[in-house]
């Protein structure tokens, strides 16, 4: 039966879920938003379809999203959605698999064990944990096991977590709640302030996606944008620019560039030594803001650049997790020393 057991990588991420699984790639990417029923608790949809519903709903539907600043926030609801994707993606299954899933690096035990616990009870035989930055790391190509030092800055839906990483192991992070919901939310507020507009997440996710900037562009098309009149109730639209976004942006982005010059500041002088010479690297959605490498790289000094494929890459790197799953961690309490231990020598025998 072992060797029917299937093995999955899971990006459990506050805005999206990716799901891997090995020789096939990237099985699914959805939203992580559950709509379901108040009055019976029964899930009515998940991913892409409960998405829709936001801010649609009427009083007995409920959207939601169960993950918050990349930990657990809703349980129940988590256990749900993870049940849905895992069998979306692996069908009909008697056998259950092993899960591996990433989680922000300056997760509490508590916060880990809630992540074990709801794979369980979602289907899962074992459940493996590695932290992003060195998903992210081995997704964009990173050798971790090498003695060199390199920085990943992986900025999430959530959270944003920023680390050096030397011999398969995390060196100095900081993981802070500012990510792609907090400039959701700052652009719904400098909406709200300028224009007396009140707007939705998913209108200002797609404000975000479509002109977000961390520098006004010189091309400073129009783009329209619909709501509700803050004064008198009545639907209203009115045109912003991409000057209006980067200036509603400054503050979440400027906490993030902030983050990333502490952990320069704190890393030992021969790993900053290694990070001048070979740079930082970018992952996850939030590095797709246009000029936001540009805006890091001017306030640390040292080249930024963005990974292939960074809004995968960190469940890619999760799925490269799993040639070693044996030696990850699955306790509820955590063997972090062995367990970068284990990866340091797996990648000095290039096992990945």
């Amino acid at each position: 039966m072992a060797n029917l057991r299937k093995n999955v990588a899971i990006d459990l991420g506050t805005a999206t879920v990716l799901v891997y699984m090995r020789g096939k790639g990237v099985m699914l990417n959805e939203p992580s938003v559950v709509a379901m029923d108040s009055y019976t608790g029964k899930v009515l949809s998940v991913g892409k379809e409960a998405k829709k519903m936001l801010g649609r709903t009427p009083g007995n539907i409920i959207a939601t999203r169960p993950m918050k600043d990349g930990v657990i926030a809703d349980f129940n609801t988590t256990e749900k959605m993870l049940t849905y994707f895992i069998q979306k993606t692996l069908g009909k299954s008697f056998v259950k698999p092993n899960v591996v899933i990433c989680v922000p690096s300056e997760i509490t035990q508590v916060q880990r064990r809630a992540v074990i616990q709801a794979s369980k009870y979602a289907g899962a035989y074992k459940t493996y944990l590695i932290e992003e930055p060195l998903a992210a790391a081995i997704g964009a190509g990173v050798d971790i096991g090498d003695a060199g030092g390199s920085m990943i800055i992986d900025i999430g839906g959530g959270t944003t977590d920023v680390a050096v990483i030397s011999l398969g192991g995390i060196i100095i992070n900081s993981s802070i709640p500012i990510a792609g919901d907090e400039c959701d939310m700052a652009i719904a507020n400098y909406i709200k302030r300028k224009y007396n507009m009140i707007i939705g997440e998913r209108t200002a996710e797609d404000i975000k996606i479509n002109i977000a900037t961390a520098y006004p562009r010189d091309d400073d098309e129009l783009y329209e944008v619909r709501g509700r009149n803050l004064i008198n109730g009545l639907p209203m639209h009115v045109f912003i620019t991409s000057s209006d976004i980067s200036e509603a942006l400054s503050k979440p982005l400027n906490k993030i560039v902030d983050t990333v010059h502490d952990v320069l500041e704190q890393t030992p002088p021969e790993l900053a030594a290694d990070l001048f010479e070979r740079g930082a690297l970018m992952t996850g959605g939030g590095s797709l803001i246009t000029g936001f490498d540009k805006k890091i790289q001017e306030k640390i000094g040292i080249k930024v650049r963005l990974a292939e494929g960074p809004v995968t890459a960190v469940v890619r790197g999760t799925g490269k997790a799993l040639n070693w799953i044996d030696k990850l961690d699955s306790s509820e309490m955590g063997e972090e020393s062995g367990r970068k231990k284990a990866i340091e020598e797996r990648m000095k025998r290039n096992y990945i």
